[in-house]
């Protein structure tokens, strides 16, 4: 049997909702799925920033070059 692990932040999850059942129903057309929903709370902003870095969605930035520099700026605020 294979356990999903479901964390929800803010009622959704990385993909939409109606996406997820979805996979879900075809993951259990080939074995025994069991569902394991964290229920959902409020999330802070340093929360959801730490589920974005886990969820690697962003790792493709580290390898882009810096396009600006505080050169670009017209009015550089203090």
């Amino acid at each position: 049997m294979t356990t999903l692990h479901i964390q929800e932040v803010a009622g959704h999850a990385l993909v939409p909702r109606d996406e997820l059942e979805q996979l879900i129903a075809l993951a259990q057309r080939s074995e025994q799925i069991k569902v394991d929903r964290q229920p959902t709370a409020e999330t802070s902003t340093r929360e959801l920033a730490q589920l974005a870095q886990q969820g690697g969605a962003f790792d493709w930035l580290a390898a882009e070059e810096n396009l600006y520099s505080t050169t670009d700026l017209k009015v550089r605020y203090r």
